[in-house]
């Protein structure tokens, strides 16, 4: 497309086939009430426009709604169709996949309008899946395989992080460290801000699923529920995911507590030894008259012969008291 404001714009043929149109297309098709998915940028100016223009039918709210800068997934029902705002993982080269990546949509019986700030792999997926003959026939094949693909896409990243928790999980247990307080902590930040989205999404798609659009038949009911399943798992996935690094940080907290205490007992122990030692030695130290043993020749060694003996004792009595 020339047109930079029209990322994609198609006539659906009903068999999984589909014509590409140009701007100039567009309200043909729609006259003739074909099947049309278009695809627009939403910060394009023009992209406002040509839905006041060729859906002059969409209430205000909704065009503000696709039009929107900041999202969450939602869904609003009208007789005549539904706004649908979703959510997928940015897969987008140098993007953290929690920063996730909004499709809004309306859809009716012949229409489906989408628009989007960045790309999508979901909706690229539909185009290739269209390109060879096998993508949706309909609106509601178009919903059911848009969120299909946004949760496939999902499931590799949500393995991934349950996998770095485990690795994580498995260090601190071997062997603790206070450089894995960073990767917890940047774990339940991904799952925090994961489930922040996916959430509401499992709300739409459960509303969704008992809609009575007229574009949902039973099949896309069938698949909306599986999609529900899924949503839901992951959602409950990121719940445990949350929790068990909390409990791998409080592991973490126990281990470096237990280092610490074993570290300052041996020290303890080290310094009991030497207390006497160091009594004795400053007592014989001071640089007065009398000291014993001051014109003694074997004085000095008579002397760590003694010192000597006072660390046997006080080891032997020390294990006596198992204090090691």
């Amino acid at each position: 497309m020339e047109n930079n404001h029209i990322l994609y714009a198609c006539k659906l043929n009903g068999d999984g086939t589909s014509a590409l149109l140009e701007e100039t297309q567009i309200s043909n098709a729609i006259s003739d009430e074909a099947k049309v998915w278009v695809h627009l940028e939403a910060e394009h100016p023009q992209s406002r426009r040509l839905l006041e223009r060729e859906f002059p039918y969409l209430d205000s709210l909704v065009i503000d709604a696709l039009c929107a800068d900041e999202t969450r997934p939602r869904i609003l029902e009208f007789d005549y169709g539904a706004l649908l705002i979703l959510r997928g993982v940015n897969l987008n080269p140098g993007a953290e996949p929690n920063d996730m990546v909004s499709i809004r949509l309306w859809v009716d019986k012949n229409y489906v309008i989408s628009l989007r700030r960045r790309k999508l792999k979901a909706v690229l997926d539909i185009q290739e899946k269209l390109k060879a003959g096998k993508g949706p026939k309909n609106s509601g094949d178009f919903v059911t395989t848009l969120v299909a693909s946004l949760f496939e896409r999902m499931e590799p990243i949500f393995s991934e992080i349950d996998e770095k928790l485990d690795d994580v999980e498995e260090s601190v247990m071997e062997n603790p460290d206070t450089k894995e307080r960073q990767a917890i902590t940047s774990i339940r930040k991904d799952a925090i801000m994961f489930k922040r989205y996916i959430a509401p999404q499992r709300d739409v798609i459960a509303s969704l699923r008992v809609s009575d659009q007229p574009w949902l038949d039973q099949m896309h009911k069938r698949r909306l529920q599986e999609a529900l399943d899924r949503v839901i798992r992951y959602v409950e996935d990121l719940d445990t995911i949350r929790e068990r690094a909390q409990i791998v940080k409080d592991e973490l907290v126990t281990g470096l507590s237990d280092r610490l205490n074993k570290n300052m007992y041996m020290l303890s122990v080290v310094a009991a030894i030497f207390l006497p030692l160091g009594f004795l030695t400053g007592l014989l130290g001071i640089n007065v008259g009398g000291i014993p043993g001051a014109n003694n020749e074997a004085a000095f060694w008579i002397f760590m012969g003694i010192l000597a003996f006072i660390i046997v004792l006080q080891v032997w009595l020390f294990k006596k008291l198992k204090w090691f």
